[in-house]
């Protein structure tokens, strides 16, 4: 499993931000029987510079928490035979791992919901990444059982990770 995190806001939130989404993302695979090694691009950015990302790829003038990127086009969630259908496009030639895709997160906005939500810092972005990791294994939240299934796997995840609303 690789997580490439690229933190161009030079985001401190006291925790070790690699460290975190490691543990994010390979307890999200386990949970969803990802049968290969995988690897996500990660970029922390500010509301700026996710606004802008915003702008170009969804049409939408404002800054947003995260954004995903998924690289597997899921006919169904968590299906990853999908990928097996063109091992050149979704696995990286020399790593022989899965690529996801990409989440981008803003810094800001981390600082901001964990505020508003009354819980850490690092819950908040444990959130954020479980959130997007999901949309990387093919789901939505666009119908509301989808949102509540989605909920609810975000849950499952942080709990494993001992990642709750108190710490």
């Amino acid at each position: 499993m690789t997580s490439y995190v690229e933190n161009e806001a030079g985001a401190d939130f006291g925790f070790d931000i690699c460290q975190v989404v490691d543990a994010v993302m390979e307890e999200t695979l386990t949970e969803e029987n990802c049968p290969y090694e995988a690897q996500v691009n990660l970029l922390i950015t500010d509301n700026e510079g996710i606004c802008e990302f915003n702008r170009e790829h969804r049409g939408v003038d404002a800054p947003t928490d995260v954004l995903s990127f998924p690289m597997i086009c899921f006919e169904r969630e968590a299906d990853f035979s999908v990928a097996e259908t063109d091992t050149a496009q979704y696995f990286e030639p020399e790593s022989g791992e899965l690529i996801l895709g990409d989440i981008i997160i803003s810094a800001d906005r981390v600082r901001e919901q964990a505020q508003k939500y009354g819980h850490s810092v690092k819950r908040e972005f444990a959130f954020l990444v479980a959130h997007s990791m999901l949309h990387l294994c093919g789901y939505d939240h666009m119908e509301e059982d989808k949102a509540e299934e989605m909920e609810r796997k975000q849950e499952n995840v942080l709990s494993a990770l001992g990642i709750t609303r108190d710490n």
